[in-house]
């Protein structure tokens, strides 16, 4: 197993916390993440995550506000490496920047483009229904 700069191993287990940082107030409920947090950017066709869990929560939203840019942050889902897999997706080490991750493997089908979001939609949900929000 390859270390990578951020000294995490280059292989993501199962039970490693991820976040996903939402920017977007759309993206959650008071108390819920909704699936749209973790929908694939359509560019790349991959969901950008951080390899971090709740704690230490400094530590958190130190990398979140640095991932957000100029965007606001306003929360962050946390959930595990195997929600993604049960979900029949994958999660990728893709460093630089240090700790970042994302989550492949979504259905793409430019032939229906309905259909791609519906399928897309509820391998997200199955994401969002394992997630804890952490409000900042």
């Amino acid at each position: 197993m390859a270390t990578l700069p951020s000294g995490l191993s280059d292989s993501i287990s199962d039970d490693e916390d991820l976040a996903r940082f939402l920017t977007q107030s759309s993206q959650f409920t008071t108390t819920l993440v909704k699936p749209a947090a973790f929908l694939p950017n359509p560019k790349d066709h991959q969901t950008s995550v951080s390899r971090h869990g709740p704690e230490p929560k400094a530590d958190l939203w130190m990398v979140g506000l640095s991932a957000a840019g100029t965007r606001t942050l306003y929360a962050a889902a946390i959930y595990k490496a195997q929600t993604v897999r049960a979900a029949q997706l994958e999660v990728e080490a893709d460093e630089p920047p240090p700790r970042h991750a994302v989550i492949t493997g979504w259905p793409w089908d430019t032939a229906d483009p309905d259909l791609q979001r519906a399928k897309q939609k509820e391998l997200a949900l199955k994401i969002a229904s394992q997630a804890h929000l952490l409000r900042r």
